[in-house]
């Protein structure tokens, strides 16, 4: 039964690709019939319903898959489908609402937070048991710590988006203005390397979000996006974000606290810096960090001047400048990607020992001396790691005074 049943898929396939959409349709449905637990079948049989113009037909097909999708984990898929039933009749809002009400926090409920889409499949809800069904329900972060009505608003407010493979979908160094969610497909992550070739550093497939940071700032993007095959996804622009705001500010913190935890994952638990920390202390010291974007030749910490904040370099060059009591000047090595300065005043309270200034664009984690002494002086294997690149700093400064060439330190710890 598994073999004719692939067969028949092939052979749909194959007239869907040739424009047969009758017999691709006929096709379809006998492997729907004798497996309606497939889902992404039903799902191309209402594609194929459409197609013929069949909209009816189509629209009762697709919320019926969007449900089920949902049911069993699969929210975003759920969710485009919902924009596909819009496209076709603008004025069906039901099955975006019967999500929210799947979905949507409910204030005499605690949020269960599930950090993935897929999980496994939850009973489907009853009228009888519709609060220990909604409790076993997986939630996304973003989605499910959001009241109802903001919910629909977020759902209304997401566009759907196909990329064929090798289509660039965001670039880096331009500026961002949306997130993106993949709901089919997989991408890869692109980085120009300094003085080298670009470089894939990670893929992402269905369920994975990106560039949740221009929602946030206005800070350029830190990589390029590419889909490496045909990839559907959800667009949701800073302007939408912005009008959803002023209806529900929870949808702001419920951004923040989305980012705050994908900074964790990406950036402060790949430091070595932060190395000792625990997950609960790194997730302290995530929520601290506020994220900046400075321009070019803007100055960050001025020579004989008491430094306020600690600095992680996440994008950009800065430039840091020594000037002896003749008035002449002597540079440190760059500053780049992964580098931390701002250290030898927040650890030993001494006067920056140098200028630094941004030498492109920057975009910056930025820890407030408070925050600091709070979630990273208290914490000896950071301390220690801090003391020693202030150490030698100091050496070099000592070095560059005496006239000597000083080595390149390791700034990244």
């Amino acid at each position: 039964m598994i073999e004719s049943l692939r067969e028949h898929k092939d052979r749909a396939a194959q007239y869907f690709a040739e424009g047969k959409l009758e017999e691709a349709l006929a096709e379809y449905l006998f492997v729907t019939g004798k497996a309606p637990e497939d889902l992404a079948s039903r799902q191309k049989v209402a594609e194929l319903l459409q197609r013929l113009n069949r909209r009816q037909e189509a629209i009762e097909l697709y919320a019926l898959v969007a449900g089920d999708w949902a049911k069993q984990g699969w929210l975003l898929r759920a969710i485009a489908l919902c924009k596909v039933i819009l496209q076709i009749d603008p004025r069906h809002g039901r099955t975006q609402r019967t999500l929210a009400e799947l979905y949507a926090r409910r204030m005499e409920q605690p949020a269960r937070v599930i950090h993935t889409v897929r999980v496994a499949v939850a009973p489907e809800p009853s009228r009888a048991a519709r609060p220990e069904a909604l409790a076993a329900l997986p939630r996304i972060p973003i989605f499910s710590q959001l009241g109802q009505e903001s919910f629909v608003a977020l759902l209304e407010g997401l566009v759907l988006k196909t990329f064929e493979a090798g289509a660039s979908i965001v670039t880096e160094g331009e500026p961002g203005t949306s997130m993106f969610a993949i709901v089919e497909g997989r991408v890869d992550v692109v980085r120009q390397l300094e003085g080298g070739p670009r470089r894939k550093v990670a893929s992402m497939g269905e369920g994975d979000f990106f560039g949740e940071m221009a929602l946030l700032s206005k800070s350029p993007r830190l990589a390029s996006v590419v889909a490496a095959e045909r990839t559907v996804v959800l667009e949701l622009t800073r302007a939408m974000v912005a009008r959803l705001v002023q209806r529900d500010a929870s949808v702001g913190r419920v951004l923040r606290s989305f980012h705050q935890e994908r900074l964790l994952a990406n950036v402060l638990r790949g430091n070595k810096l932060f190395a000792t920390l625990t997950p609960k202390q790194r997730e302290a010291a995530a929520q601290a960090f506020q994220l900046e974007t400075q321009p070019a030749g803007r100055t960050l910490l001025n020579q004989g001047q008491r430094g306020d904040a600690l600095y992680l370099l996440l994008r950009g060059r800065c430039r840091v400048t020594h000037r002896h009591p003749g008035g002449k000047d002597s540079q440190y090595p760059m500053l780049r990607e992964g580098d931390v300065f701002g250290e030898l005043s927040m650890m030993l309270g001494l006067p920056a020992t140098a200028t630094v200034s941004t030498d492109s664009s920057c975009t910056l984690l930025r820890l407030d001396r408070e925050s600091f002494e709070k979630h990273i002086l208290v914490q000896p294997g950071v301390r220690e790691a801090l003391s020693r690149l202030s150490t030698e700093r100091l050496q070099r400064t000592a070095l560059l005074v005496s006239g000597q060439e000083p080595l390149e330190i390791d700034s990244r710890v």
